[in-house]
């Protein structure tokens, strides 16, 4: 069954290039995010996996955990390290999950339960499913959940800016409008009627639609 937004992340343990964790305890009281790979030493992959090493200061920022995913074992993730530092400049200053048997792969929906159990003898066309970005809340839900194609390189700085929505919208009755920026103002949810709205936000709104109330949240 596809995981769905506002469903809690399924726990699991793994070993990682920086130890056997335990999903949810490594989470903590941190945001996260789990992006997936179909297999070690695949050129699309290989550009991502060095971007997010070099975007780690933005996410420690908004205190965001970072874990990778490759269907392959942590000793292949190791060797693949030096051909990404190599290429980007910097190698993965995250863990990086080893998912041999497939087993997180399936929990997580991106391979079928009929995929067998092994990583052994599969090519990435054969896990070109696994290529997802999953970002969980400190509260362990699922909050944004995107697949790409092995075709098309990831944009983080776009999800740097959704979770700068994310965080935003957990901590303010709002949304964040089309192509939103931090310093932008949003739109006050249309459940909070007029009366609760002057006491949300005294600085006072924009009213383009009564369902439509733009705010400055900085004021």
């Amino acid at each position: 069954m596809a995981l769905q937004l506002g469903q809690i992340a399924p726990d699991f343990e793994a070993d990682t290039t920086m130890g056997r964790i335990r999903f949810h305890e490594w989470i903590g009281d941190s945001w996260c995010i789990l992006f997936s790979h179909p297999k070690d030493f695949t050129p699309v992959c290989t550009t991502e996996l060095g971007y997010m090493a070099r975007l780690m200061p933005e996410f420690r920022k908004r205190n965001v955990k970072i874990v990778g995913l490759s269907v392959d074992p942590v000793e292949s993730h190791k060797g693949w390290a030096k051909d990404i530092e190599d290429v980007m400049g910097a190698a993965p200053n995250y863990p990086m999950i080893g998912d041999p048997d497939l087993r997180i792969s399936k929990l997580y929906g991106m391979l079928p339960a009929t995929a067998g159990d092994t990583a052994e003898g599969r090519t990435p066309a054969d896990n070109q499913t696994v290529r997802n970005v999953f970002v969980i809340g400190p509260d362990k839900q699922i909050k944004l959940i995107i697949a790409y194609p092995m075709s098309t390189g990831r944009n983080f700085d776009e999800i740097l800016r959704v979770i700068d929505s994310l965080q935003l919208t957990a901590q303010r009755k709002v949304a964040t409008p089309v192509n939103w920026k931090p310093g932008e103002k949003a739109i006050i949810l249309a459940t909070i009627p007029d009366e609760e709205a002057k006491k949300l936000f005294p600085q006072g709104w924009e009213t383009k639609k009564p369902y439509l109330r733009y705010v400055d949240v900085n004021a």
